[in-house]
Parts: structure tokens; C-alpha cells; sequence
């Protein structure tokens, strides 16, 4: 594993919405440079930026037209080098957003593809042989285009209309317009993806997050053929790049650590039961004691042995594609949640905002957010006009603020000593501080019972043993643990005690014991 990644933890900025400097309603690269020092001083080291790159923002900025282009909005080439740099003299990473799986309709190598005479770009996309020929219902296909150009061909997309999908060829050809893994189109595309991250690589970015990485290669059955993809992908880094980080929206660590990924997200979707956590009906980090941890448990371990006990697996506290954590946890409620996040194995990523604890806010889509523009809103820094984000008319801004005069900001809870900034603040600073907790440390699980609390899990790296007890609930519970503790390394809510093989905690309490 990459060195700096084994302390990293990660920042994710949605760069419309975090610092506007130029008073356009929309957050810039010199906003979040601006800024940098700000998430140093929280306990942060790495930044994961959503898409900078050049776009008609139909699916803000998920659909590129330039993948070598800073978008005029956000600034310049320039100002994302001198973001890297910046960050770099502070001793902090920063990873770019990769969407590899495809572009926008305005993107030149569509443009090209679509044209009916042959090209080099002909194959760049997935077409069918005539206009009137599905392609829709293969693997990830779930959509399509026809009759857009003179082309007599219809046309794959990725989910909206407006992202035509990227050629990495079929796993297994069922008709004839499908093009095989290592045919020269599905080659081709391969190679132009590398020439991106070595174009931003040359210029200082440290890695990527690379978003929808099992969907490439289609109708691909247990993801062999993108697994192999990946792998000629991270031969390539590795021969010019060692140092490159990649981490991917997959949801399956067996297969993308296979691939060459150094660390996978376990997200909303699919099985991981991440929702049990903290977004769902009864989330188990809510203080009425009714959540259930168990099943996430039971699917983490069974990850750790398919995964050889890696666990890198990430685990964010929220992101811009789900709703925030706030929406179903107050303040309190998420310090606990924190504790556990920052205590995992893994890196861990904040999303920006959940550090005060920034509310889920309902409003119309902006630029095909939909639900989701929801936890998109400004950054609230501090008093004054729009929080400090933007000195931009309200009317103006990308999408509309936190109305409530309790609003939380970052400079109300700096200055509050029981914050919940402060509160992750601190927990930064000893994850840093503390090797057992930071990224490779194991972990095995103590006590998880369906339907009960609290969670009890060791993490160890070398001879140190950290136990980490959490008790969300309100009520005072006490579960069956035979270490000795040494010494208290963090504790929240009333003192746990741990002797005569029982660990008894107050409610809404957590703590991390060096045992023996």
C-alpha cells in the first residue's frame, strides 16, 4: 500500500458548494485553496474533489466534455496545479474524481463518434449496427439513444440520456455490433483513460476516486474482465506511477482490491448494509436503542476474509450522491457515529459540512441532483451574508441555504468547547496519533448481537490493542468483554467500567481502552 495513505484521512469537497471568491454564487478552486488551511486544522490530510473538469453540468459535472480541462466556472488548469501544490506544502494528498465510464454528448470524442462516416472516435462509444437495433438491457446498459445524428446506429447510455457510455468491449459477445475486451475500440478507450490520469498525475494530482469502476466492461459476469482491466490499469501506474492512489465506487472489495485498487467504498448501494448505520427507519447510532448493526457486521467480516483481511474498506460519513447524516441524527447522536467512523479500519472520508453537522435541506434539483441537491448546499462558515460562503446575492447561489436560525456554522463550533466540530476535531488528532486505528490496523469484532448494544471491537496493530466500546443507545447496558484495560484513550458520556469480564457503559457514551 501507498505510505501516505496509511494516516490519510479524507476531505470530500463538492467544489460548486464549498467557497465561492470571485462572487458568482459558485464555489472555485481558490475558494477550496483558500481553505486548505481550515481542513489541516480540523485533523483532515487528504481531499477528495467531485469533478472539476469541463462540463454542461446536466449531472453537475458527472458528465464531462473535457476530461483535460478545468471548468471556467471553478477557474483554471493553473489554479488546480496550484491547488496540488498548495496542498502539498502542507503535507496533504489530493485525489481527483475519475468517471471513466462515460462522457457527455458534448464531449469531442462523441462528437466524432457519432458521425457517420468511420473514424478514429467510431468505436470510442457503444453503438448498435442500425438505429433501430437495441442495446439497452446488456450488464450495466441501462439506457439508450437514437436518432440523434446521421448515424444509422442507436447509441448505450449510462443512467441519464445526456452520458453516453465509454467502449470497454463485452465479456461475452452475444450480438455482432459488440465489440470484445481487447478489440483495437475497447484498447483504444483503455488507453485514453490513461492518458487522463497521466496528464493530471504529471501535474501533481496524487490518484483518484474513480466513480462506477466494476460497470466498464459489460455483460461481464462476477466483473472478471473489469477486474483484469483494473489490473492493467494499476501495471500501468505502477511502471510511471507507484505512488498513485486509486479508490473505487464499487461496493465489492473482493473484486476491486483484486483489480488494483488500494481501497474500496462500502456505500448506499448494494449489500453492505451501510444504510443500517445511519439511514434507515431505526438507524442503530440513534439513541432509541432500536437500530441493528449485525448485518453490516456479519457482511464487513465476510468482506475481511474474501479481501485476506485487508480491510481497507472506506466507510463515509456521507457523501454528495446520499442524504446527510443529519437527517437522521442530531449533533449528539452523530459525535458517536464519528467515533466509530474515525476509529475503522480503512481511510476514513468526511464529507464536507457533516463535521458541523450541516442538515439535509429540501429543494428543487439543481443540475440533476434531484433528491440529492439536498445535501449539496453552501458550505456555512461562519456570520454574515450567505454563512460566509459567497458574497454573491442569495438569489444567486447555487442552491439555497439552511434557513433555520440555529444553523450550525464552523465558526460558532470552533469556539464551542462541547461541539461537535470539536468533538471530530479530537478524534482526528488521536486516530493520527494512535497506529492501531489508522488504516491497516485489524480489527475483530468483540461484541455484536442482533437488536442489541452496544458494538465492542480490538483493533490491534503490533503489540498495541485499542477496544473500542460504543454505546448510542439511551439506556446503560453491559456485555460480556474479558480484557483489562490499561489506560482510557478517549472517552464520551460517562466513564465505561471494564473488570471481572464485564464491560458496563452508561447510555450515549463511548470510549477507546488500551488493554492488555
Amino acid at each position: 500500500m501507498t505510505n501516505w495513505l496509511e494516516q490519510s484521512i479524507f476531505y470530500e469537497i463538492y467544489p460548486q458548494t464549498f467557497r465561492d471568491t470571485n462572487g458568482d454564487g459558485i464555489g472555485d478552486l481558490p475558494g477550496i485553496i483558500e481553505k486548505l488551511d481550515y481542513i489541516k486544522t480540523l485533523g483532515c490530510n487528504a481531499l477528495w474533489l467531485n469533478p472539476c473538469f469541463e462540463s454542461p453540468f446536466g449531472d453537475a459535472g458527472y458528465d464531462v466534455s473535457d476530461y483535460c480541462k478545468v471548468a471556467p466556472r471553478y477557474g483554471s488548469n493553473e489554479d488546480l496545479v496550484r491547488l496540488f501544490a498548495e496542498a502539498h506544502r502542507r503535507g496533504m494528498h489530493v485525489l481527483l474524481d475519475l468517471v471513466p465510464g462515460h462522457t457527455s454528448i458534448e464531449h469531442p470524442w462523441f462528437q466524432a463518434s457519432k458521425q457517420p462516416e468511420q473514424n478514429e472516435y467510431t468505436g470510442r462509444y457503444i453503438w448498435s449496427n442500425h438505429a433501430w437495433e437495441d442495446v439497452a438491457g446488456y450488464g450495466s446498459i441501462n439506457g439508450q439513444l437514437r436518432g440523434i445524428s446521421q448515424r444509422d446506429a442507436c447509441v448505450a447510455v449510462n443512467f441519464y440520456s445526456l452520458q453516453p457510455a465509454l467502449n470497454y468491449g463485452f465479456a461475452k459477445i452475444t450480438a455482432p455490433w459488440q465489440s470484445a475486451v481487447d478489440s483495437p475500440e475497447a484498447l483504444a478507450t483503455r488507453q485514453a483513460m490513461k492518458d487522463v490520469m497521466a496528464f493530471w498525475l504529471d501535474r501533481g494530482c496524487d490518484g483518484f476516486r474513480v466513480d462506477m469502476a466494476g460497470s466498464l466492461v459489460k455483460d461481464d459476469e462476477g466483473g472478471v474482465e473489469t477486474i483484469k482491466l483494473w489490473q492493467d490499469m494499476r501495471a500501468f501506474l505502477d511502471k510511471n506511477y507507484p505512488d498513485a492512489v486509486l479508490i473505487s465506487e464499487w461496493g465489492e472489495p473482493d473484486k476491486s482490491l483484486k483489480g488494483g485498487f488500494h481501497m474500496d467504498f462500502l456505500l448506499q448501494f448494494g449489500t453492505s448494509h451501510y444504510l443500517d448505520l445511519f439511514r434507515c427507519e431505526h438507524p442503530f447510532f440513534s439513541r432509541e436503542g432500536k437500530g441493528d448493526i449485525s448485518r453490516f457486521v456479519a457482511t464487513y467480516q465476510a468482506n475481511l476474509e474474501r479481501t485476506g483481511g485487508k480491510g481497507l474498506m472506506c466507510i463515509p460519513s456521507s457523501n454528495h450522491d446520499m442524504e446527510r447524516l443529519r437527517k437522521y441524527l442530531d449533533l449528539e447522536e452523530m459525535k458517536i457515529a464519528f467515533a466509530f467512523l474515525l476509529s475503522m479500519p480503512g481511510a476514513p472520508f468526511i464529507y464536507y459540512g457533516d463535521e458541523i453537522g450541516m442538515r439535509y435541506v429540501d429543494q428543487v434539483s439543481v443540475e440533476g441532483g434531484y433528491d440529492r441537491t439536498c445535501s449539496r448546499t453552501p458550505m456555512q462558515w461562519g456570520k454574515g451574508g450567505n454563512y460566509g460562503f459567497s458574497a454573491a446575492p442569495a438569489e444567486l447561489l447555487y442552491t439555497k441555504q439552511d434557513p433555520a436560525p440555529d444553523a450550525p456554522t464552523v465558526e460558532a463550533q470552533m469556539a464551542e468547547e462541547t461541539s461537535l466540530w470539536q468533538e471530530v476535531h479530537k478524534l482526528l488528532e488521536l486516530r493520527k496519533a494512535t497506529p492501531a486505528l489508522c488504516a491497516s490496523g485489524t480489527i475483530q469484532f468483540v461484541y455484536c448481537q442482533p437488536e442489541q448494544y452496544p458494538l465492542v471491537y480490538l483493533r490491534s496493530k503490533g503489540d498495541t490493542r485499542i477496544l473500542v466500546a460504543l454505546n448510542p443507545s439511551s439506556q446503560a447496558v453491559s456485555c460480556p468483554c474479558n480484557y483489562t484495560a490499561k489506560q482510557v484513550l478517549y472517552c464520551h458520556g460517562q466513564p465505561v467500567t471494564l473488570e471481572n469480564g464485564t464491560l458496563t457503559m452508561a447510555g450515549e457514551s463511548a470510549a477507546f481502552l488500551l488493554v492488555e
